[in-house]
């Protein structure tokens, strides 16, 4: 009895070790089956790598998303984020398994995700806006902005008020100035708007002598004051607006107002370098800022910037000077993905055999 009973443990003890052995042996191959299965797809719209419309996405990171799972037999549904930030944000969460746009590896996300190998490489360049320096509205601003404005005001006041004092004086000493009200303050605003504009004496008789020449002579001098006053602040506000607008290169982004992607290495560039950056959600609100003269310049992806330059042909966009800040695109994904390995190799496999050349020039034609 007790030799049954022994053997019977025995029995019991192989067996649950047996099943213990399976279950760790078959869990994580079960687990990345049902990670397979379905996969969430974070994707961030981003021509011409992401874009979106009528509810399909198109673009050369779908694409090659959609290459690589083809090849290992993914499921997968795409989920769409405003801003690439909000999908890191969901990557790191594990939210989604896979997050797909053009999508900086950077050393700061690598520390919260997993990248596959790159298989893009680009780098920040600048948009600027090509009629922005001939506006007439941005040269208001621009007086406005540095206060002529109200001095102008000043001196229209001062020009009514001269026009007002002359026909009040011009009536009571001379004879010969016009009786009727609106023609003698038509006749005075002309006097004082010849020597306002011109420096120049009108023609006018001089009522009192070695006194009234003197102050004639003052009055011209008053004359040449605001013309070289206007001409001047013009000058000078054109000037700083033509050196604001003549952006060539990052060097002359110090003190201006540039725009960058909401979440982007471009806001993390301006931030490091102290520029005055103000971040929107995707590149075309950056470009409507530049167009409507919120920002002076835009600092984007290369790529993003001069496909879009190229789609808007008729808008007056720029894409100038050299690239800089080189970076490189990946797929992210959560800390420790099963999905990591098996996807790089794909990836690999893509750049080798020229699948993402093609794909490539696609989009960017025989030069990517």
């Amino acid at each position: 009895m007790l030799a049954l009973i022994h053997s019977l443990r025995k029995q019991a003890l192989i067996f649950m070790l047996t099943a213990c052995f399976l279950l760790l042996f078959t869990a994580p191959v079960s687990i990345a089956q049902e990670e397979k299965a379905h996969l969430i797809v974070g994707v961030h719209d981003s021509p011409p790598f992401v874009m979106s419309e009528d509810g399909e996405y198109t673009g050369l990171a779908i694409d090659l998303w959609e290459y690589v799972a083809e090849k290992l037999g993914y499921q997968f549904g795409y989920r769409e984020y405003e801003t690439v930030r909000e999908m890191l944000a969901a990557t790191e969460a594990g939210e989604i398994a896979v997050a797909v746009t053009n999508l900086t590896i950077t050393e700061e996300r690598a520390a919260r995700i997993d990248f596959t190998q790159p298989w893009y490489d680009s780098g920040l360049r600048i948009m600027v806006n090509d009629n922005s320096a001939s506006d007439f509205w941005s040269l208001l601003s621009g007086l406005k902005d540095s206060g002529f404005l109200h001095a102008y005001g000043w001196l229209a006041f001062a020009i009514l008020a001269a026009s007002v004092g002359f026909t009040l004086f011009d009536r009571k000493f001379d004879k010969d100035f016009p009786k009727d009200i609106r023609e003698g303050l038509a006749e005075s605003f002309y006097t004082v708007m010849t020597v306002a504009t011109s420096g120049k004496p009108p023609k006018r008789k001089n009522l009192f002598g070695w006194m009234g020449r003197v102050w004639q002579g003052l009055w011209l001098v008053f004359g040449v004051v605001v013309v070289a006053f206007v001409t001047s602040s013009v000058t000078s506000v054109m000037t700083t607006q033509s050196i604001r607008n003549d952006i060539r290169s990052v060097f002359d982004l110090p003190g201006l107002e540039v725009a960058v992607t909401e979440g982007s290495t471009a806001e993390t560039f301006a931030a490091k370098n102290a520029l005055e950056a103000i971040a929107y959600p995707r590149m075309s609100a950056s470009a409507d800022a530049l167009l409507g003269g919120e920002v002076h310049a835009v600092i984007g992806d290369k790529p993003v910037l001069e496909y879009y330059a190229e789609m808007h042909q008729g808008e007056p966009l720029t894409v100038v000077g050299a690239v800089f800040n080189p970076e490189k695109y990946g797929f992210g994904l959560i800390k420790n993905s099963p999905l990591r390995r098996e996807m790089t190799i794909e990836v690999v496999g893509a750049r080798e055999d020229g699948t993402l050349h093609e794909l490539s020039t696609r989009y960017f034609g025989l030069n990517p």
